[in-house]
């Protein structure tokens, strides 16, 4: 179980590091054509969500790769898990159905990576 959950986590870094840098790099005029919800969200809203998935794209890695505060590892998971949460809320209420798959896949992987690594498989 142990080599299952290094895999959803890297599923799950590989995920929001890609969302995460994409909404840093873009610029808004082109992030907005690509996520609409942008349009009506305040100008530093998708700068600081991909600042959150960046970092816990990280920290659902690093910590336990290098052995420095593991722990940090299911407190990152929990976070980008209630970034998700706020996202497929978001999504629902706008109506955007469609993108509510990508966004509750990675809820359930990061949900996985923080119940094993909090519970029965914690390092």
């Amino acid at each position: 179980m142990n080599i299952a959950l290094w895999v959803v986590a890297g599923l799950v870094a590989a995920g929001f590091l890609f969302s995460g840098v994409f909404k840093l790099v873009l610029p808004r005029e082109k992030y907005v054509a690509a996520q609409p919800w942008a349009a009506d969200a305040p100008l530093w809203a998708p700068t600081v969500i991909g600042v959150l998935e960046v970092l816990g794209a990280v920290g659902v890695i690093l910590p336990a790769a290098i052995g420095v505060v593991p722990v940090l590892v299911p407190v990152a998971a929990a976070g980008l898990v209630l970034v998700m949460v706020g996202a497929v809320v978001m999504h629902l209420r706008r109506g955007e159905f469609p993108a509510l798959a990508p966004s509750g896949v990675l809820l359930i992987l990061a949900a996985v990576v923080a119940w094993g690594r909090f519970g029965p498989y914690a390092f």
